[in-house]
């Protein structure tokens, strides 16, 4: 995974949260992720995977992704379940 840069204001409470949980995968709806941070997502967050990417492999990190991976996190949408899988990575 590349070196992410900060963590955005908006999005410090889902890391918090991710960062403070000992299951290896936790999975939270985009509404629970929404409570969470006080803010509704865009619209791209749920129509687009790429909001999600975590700049591993080709795909560049998303300005938001510091918030998961930073948590040690990988994040993996199911757009059409409406839910996000965020899974421990080895750090």
């Amino acid at each position: 995974m590349k070196t992410q840069g900060p963590i955005p204001a908006e999005y410090l409470p889902l890391h918090k949260y991710l960062h403070g949980r000992y299951a290896d995968t936790v999975v939270l709806t985009f509404s629970e992720i929404e409570d969470l941070i006080g803010i509704t997502l865009p619209d791209v967050a749920r129509s687009d995977k790429t909001w999600w990417d975590n700049g591993d492999g080709d795909s560049p990190a998303s300005v938001q992704s510091p918030s998961w991976t930073r948590a040690n996190r990988t994040a993996k949408p199911n757009m059409s379940a409406k839910i996000v899988a965020f899974d421990r990575t080895s750090a």
